[in-house]
């Protein structure tokens, strides 16, 4: 495997990907980048009536996101490595979830002319976990926003998150099966997947499922 600069980490709502990107820029002293949910004005909205603000919100993500991934060509004078919370195509895949089909036909003629610029990272991690945890992990940073985020809506996002790495070619791909884990309050299983994601002899697709002590 070639040097790993650029970590990008995804998954469904309530994963992890933030928590994990957070341990891994401090332990690596790489230059973090998290997604600026919060500073999307549709978002509330959009949890509250997703067939009325869809378009909206979506649109806002692929400008935002856009504009926060478009100058990682570019290489930083204070640090090697960074570590993001999401890719740029997780856009379309909520797009996909959440767009009538003439919203995302018309969101399908636009991305492209945003993806083309985009960096792709060295290694992308995909944290899988069922659908039980990611309620559980959601209703326990309990955030006003994300209170009508239902079970159903958690179980499409894993199935499309699931079919897109199940194509996915485009950068090296470490899936991880988080179900049974906690790698933020259990020092052991974070370093765990330190070493696994640094590993040398990791080929370009691999799977990972360790064994945690859990947390129901």
């Amino acid at each position: 495997m070639s040097e790993i600069n650029y970590i990008a980490i995804e998954g469904v709502i309530g994963v992890g990907k933030t928590s994990l990107a957070r341990l891994l820029a401090e332990k690596m002293r790489a230059r973090l980048i998290l997604e600026k949910f919060e500073e999307n004005p549709f978002l509330d909205r959009f949890y509250k009536s997703k067939a009325d603000f869809a378009f909206q919100t979506q649109m806002f993500f692929l400008v935002s996101r856009y504009k926060q991934l478009e100058g990682l060509h570019q290489n930083s004078l204070f640090t090697n490595y960074i570590v993001s919370d999401y890719i740029f195509e997780k856009d379309r895949i909520f797009a996909s979830i959440n767009l009538s089909d003439e919203e995302f036909r018309l969101y399908d003629s636009i991305y492209p002319m945003f993806a083309q610029n985009i960096r792709k990272p060295d290694l992308v991690i995909f944290l899988d976990s069922d659908v039980d945890r990611l309620v559980y992990n959601v209703q326990l940073r309990n955030r006003e926003m994300e209170k009508g985020v239902t079970a159903d809506y958690l179980g499409a996002l894993s199935n499309a998150y699931k079919e897109f790495f199940f194509k996915y070619s485009h950068s090296p791909l470490l899936i991880i099966n988080t179900t049974g884990i906690d790698f933020v309050n259990n020092e052991s299983e974070f370093n765990a997947l330190y070493k696994e994601i640094f590993r040398e002899d990791r080929t370009f697709i691999e799977y990972f499922n360790p064994e945690g002590k859990g947390i129901f």
